[in-house]
């Protein structure tokens, strides 16, 4: 069957080697294990949340205009109101047993004014990262998870050259107040789509998209450093969201100006592709529409060990869309989704890629940039049409606890999907040495 599979795998290395260009490798990967081993102690399962899509009771920010304007599908009202629930949330993290809990420090919430900090905003994030820290978690904190306060939208936004060194001062001032507690930091988050967002709300003009593009790369570059100096031995990224057949065009670009000054190489996967799915449109709102394939983790995972050899992998945002929580067209379940997810993870690690932790996304359901319709929660909130803001969990909360307590999934585990022939994730490699499962 493997050599069957060698045969037809490469012919469709062919067809995307003409498709997406390059050369395909020599198939030279191992046979698949029978079983698979556990992640180990030192591992870093975690969840993952920013600060505008779960907080509620927003100031005045980019975001906040977007939806005032009429920009957005769905009104903001107090999102999941992370900001009066913080405790009980973290607590649901807990147990889980998860080590890691991302959150955003909103750059709105802190300096609402130029120059000018709020004590009540940097209070409510030193109680969270109390709270996360007494739990047992590490903090992984976002400086930049696309929304910057009302004042900088009045001084032109990313158009203005002036915001990187406002951004920076308060960069610097998030740093200095929560670098005693160890945090894993991420700058800015998926910086390609944060430009995407300022094309389409923002009033970014496209001649204009490559100044801002240079601008992050200064900021982190130069927060990069400070963190550095402050917090010896820290733990810095930019994550990108992983573009199935397109990574290196997208994405590739800033990273080769970031690439000295990443510790670890942040990376959200979410969608797959292959021939079978070639004709589908990808859908920016219709999220629960894109092609789901967990093995296109191991595919993203292999594209930036191969580019960074050794370098620290780390999967900062995965997870699974439904439409309001029903459940999918596919039939693919929260929980099948996530416990396959892992079973390639602990594949990648076996093969010898340096994944140190994964994040699911998210903790909760929340705020999905515009419309409440995606859920992507472990616990589900209806917050158009209950009061109470209730947290229900879905199956995944139970694979998920499974997993943290195991390590992984048990080592006779199969996945639920069967991998494509022919992966574009990382295409041509994918294509011409396939994983596969053991029969």
């Amino acid at each position: 069957m493997r050599s069957h599979r060698r045969h037809v795998s490469a012919a469709l290395a062919a067809v995307a080697a003409v498709l997406l260009g390059g050369a395909a490798p020599a198939a030279a990967r191992p046979e698949p294990p029978a079983a698979v081993t556990p992640m180990g102690p030192d591992f870093l399962w975690g969840v993952a949340s920013s600060g505008y899509q779960s907080e509620g009771h927003a100031p005045d920010s980019n975001w906040s205009r977007y939806v005032a304007s009429g920009k957005t599908t769905d009104p903001y009202r107090d999102s999941i109101d992370f900001y009066a629930r913080y405790r009980s949330d973290i607590a649901l993290a807990a147990d889980l047993g998860v080590k890691v809990y991302r959150i955003g420090v909103e750059w709105a919430r802190v300096q609402p004014e130029p120059g000018k900090w709020d004590p009540e905003g940097l209070k409510f994030y030193d109680d969270v990262v109390a709270a996360i820290t007494a739990a047992g978690m590490r903090p992984m904190i976002t400086i930049d998870h696309w929304v910057y306060p009302g004042w900088a939208v009045d001084r032109g936004g990313w158009n203005n050259p002036g915001l990187v060194e406002d951004w920076l001062a308060n960069a610097r001032a998030v740093v200095d107040r929560y670098a005693p507690f160890q945090p894993l930091w991420v700058t800015f988050n998926e910086p390609t789509f944060y430009l995407l967002n300022e094309l389409r709300h923002g009033g970014l003009s496209p001649a204009a998209a490559p100044a801002m593009q240079d601008r992050i790369a200064q900021a982190h570059n130069s927060i990069y450093d400070y963190i550095h100096r402050v917090q010896p031995g820290a733990m810095v990224t930019s994550n990108v969201a992983y573009i199935p057949g397109g990574e290196d065009v997208v994405n590739k670009p800033l990273v080769d100006r970031l690439d000295t000054k990443l510790d670890y190489i942040g990376i959200d996967y979410y969608y797959g592709l292959s021939l079978d799915s070639l004709s589908a449109t990808a859908s920016f709102t219709e999220l629960w529409k894109n092609p789901l394939q967990p093995e296109g983790i191991y595919y993203a995972l292999q594209h930036y060990a191969r580019q960074f050899p050794g370098k620290p992998l780390y999967i900062v945002e995965n997870g699974m869309p439904t439409e309001n929580g029903l459940p999918r067209a596919d039939g693919y379940s929260r929980a099948d989704s996530l416990r396959d997810t892992v079973y390639w993870l602990q594949r990648a690690k076996a093969d010898g890629m340096n994944l140190i932790g994964y994040n699911y996304w998210s903790l909760t359901d929340n705020y999905e940039w515009g419309s409440y319709t995606p859920r992507f929660g472990l616990y589900t909130v209806d917050v158009l049409t209950d009061p109470a803001l209730t947290r229900k969990p879905t199956d995944a909360v139970a694979a998920y606890t499974d997993i943290t307590r195991t390590g992984g999934v048990a080592p006779g585990y199969r996945p639920t999907r069967a991998p494509k022939d022919c992966s574009f994730v990382d295409a041509p490699a994918s294509c011409s040495d396939p994983v596969t499962v053991p029969r």
